[in-house]
């Protein structure tokens, strides 16, 4: 999965196929084809496309305020296909959530890759990379639950881990930017200054995201963010 250059970005899109990805038996093939030459060509997906819908509906099924445990069982329903199915794309289902971890990542981490890249105020990068993420999560409500670690109780331990590293390396790209600004300004303890200002920043982005989830997706991360943001990064 490649990652948009957009705060919007979401899942890229499959083809819409309920095969089980396992080929007809000869004999039902050979009685399609009697009936229609076209009928015995079944529409499989291409390499990596099953991957990515799986992830797609799982990432759906999260969006549902409210939602309880995703179980493999249900997320095969959804898909209708077999359970079996599901483990020829991942060995298990906390590699489909590190599936979507993987997007999350990717996705955050090049739209601040590109504010590094095209802005020089430092204040002003450590703003656009809370507004990017807050976007982000926006957008993906689903993927906003894995991010807080509300979809993330009942599974692996490493899955919660890599999410809190996640949010580790926010906060030390904040810290980078806001000592840099602080330098600027004449601080006597730019370090001490920037090590506070990015943990309180980072809470507060936290905070919104799980307000966001826990609210039903009622109350966006980005109300008011601009405000908020002057407060924060002065």
């Amino acid at each position: 999965m490649t990652p948009d250059s957009d705060p919007n970005a979401t899942l890229p899109e499959a083809s819409d196929t309920n095969d089980d990805d396992v080929a007809a038996p000869a004999e039902d093939a050979a009685a399609e084809a009697e009936q229609s030459p076209k009928a015995a060509v079944r529409k499989r997906p291409k390499p990596g496309e099953r991957r990515v819908q799986i992830l797609q509906t799982l990432a759906s099924m999260l969006e549902q305020p409210g939602a309880e445990r995703v179980t493999t069982a249900a997320l095969a329903a959804k898909l209708d296909v077999s359970e079996a199915a599901l483990y020829r794309h991942f060995a298990s289902k906390a590699q489909m959530f590190e599936g979507l971890i993987e997007f999350i990542e990717q996705s955050v981490f090049t739209l601040i890759n590109q504010i590094l890249e095209r802005e020089t105020d430092p204040a002003v990068q450590a703003q656009r990379f809370v507004t990017v993420l807050l976007q982000f999560g926006e957008k993906n409500p689903g993927m906003t639950r894995v991010m807080v670690g509300d979809a993330l109780v009942f599974e692996n331990d490493r899955l919660l881990a890599r999410m809190n590293q996640f949010f580790d390396k926010i906060e030390s790209q904040l810290r980078q930017c806001l000592r840099t600004a602080a330098e600027g300004a004449g601080s006597a303890t730019p370090t001490v200054d920037a090590t506070a200002r990015a943990s309180v920043i980072t809470a507060f982005a936290v905070g919104r995201l799980q307000r966001y989830a826990r609210s039903g997706f009622k109350r966006t991360p980005t109300e008011h963010l601009d405000a908020a943001l002057r407060l924060l990064v002065a």
